[in-house]
């Protein structure tokens, strides 16, 4: 009304009747106890507490479209879920069914992302720094050991920690995931020589263990790549993923739908 200084033009430009207009105008007159227009051949003429009061109902509108699209956002936009290398084939499915958009990241980095609310959710190894996060808990699955189909642990049916003794270990970078590369080797029942930093890209990995000699990999059952072997592991180790989240999230209950 303020802007347009004509009842039935302003309300042609919110799309009601000029009646009902006036009623809501004569409705918060009458709450703020003051006269906000002047009736005039020309028109309407906003008053001095109509002009007081006009941008703190701009704000108000403002921020009231701010909300409605923030609520757009987390309705129509596919969540953002980073989604580590190594995650459990099982959850996978869920996810895609949920028309998420999955990004393979590192746990370190997908903790960042989500820290800045630039990622919705993360499945990830545990342990890991996940204080203030929701975390649930999606997987939980024994490792084992994975080596090249001629290395001498290929022709076992399962191995214990004892067959593993003066074998390297090929483990990721520890900044990739330091909190679960530290309760990996805290757990192992050997004492590896040597433990290799693998390259993060499956197709290197697989070439270390291929060609690298005495090395081993502890990873849960999976499909080998060609020329590889995955045996079972006596008192193996358990590896827990988990779904996690700031659960002041807007699309938290969202989230939490997906698996």
């Amino acid at each position: 009304m303020a802007e347009e200084g004509h009842l039935t033009r302003a309300a042609e430009r919110l799309g009601i009747r000029a009646s009902s207009l006036s009623q809501q105008i004569i409705a918060l007159e009458r709450e703020l106890d003051a006269t906000l227009f002047v009736r005039t051949q020309a028109g309407m003429t906003p008053t001095a507490a109509a002009l007081a009061l006009l941008p703190h109902a701009r704000r108000m509108l403002e921020e009231a479209e701010l909300g409605a699209r923030a609520v757009r956002e987390t309705v129509d936009r596919p969540l953002r879920v980073g989604v580590t290398p190594g995650a459990p084939p099982s959850v996978l499915p869920a996810l895609h069914a949920g028309a998420v958009e999955i990004d393979d990241l590192s746990a370190a980095r997908q903790l960042e992302l989500l820290r800045r609310g630039a990622l919705d959710a993360g499945l990830l190894a545990l342990p890991e720094a996940v204080d203030g996060l929701r975390v649930v808990v999606v997987s939980e699955r024994p490792l084992g050991v994975l080596v090249s189909g001629t290395h001498p642990l290929a022709r076992l049916d399962e191995a214990g920690w004892e067959d593993l003794t003066g074998m390297d270990l090929l483990l990721y970078k520890r900044e990739l995931a330091p909190g679960y590369h530290d309760a990996l080797l805290a757990t192992v029942g050997w004492r590896p020589p040597r433990v290799r930093s693998g390259p993060p890209r499956r197709t290197l990995f697989v070439a270390e263990l291929r060609h690298g000699g005495d090395v081993v990999a502890l990873r849960p059952r999976e499909e080998p790549a060609e020329g590889l072997r995955w045996l079972p592991l006596r008192e193996a180790p358990v590896v827990r993923h988990a779904l996690v989240w700031d659960p002041a999230h807007a699309s938290s209950d969202r989230i939490a739908a997906l698996l």
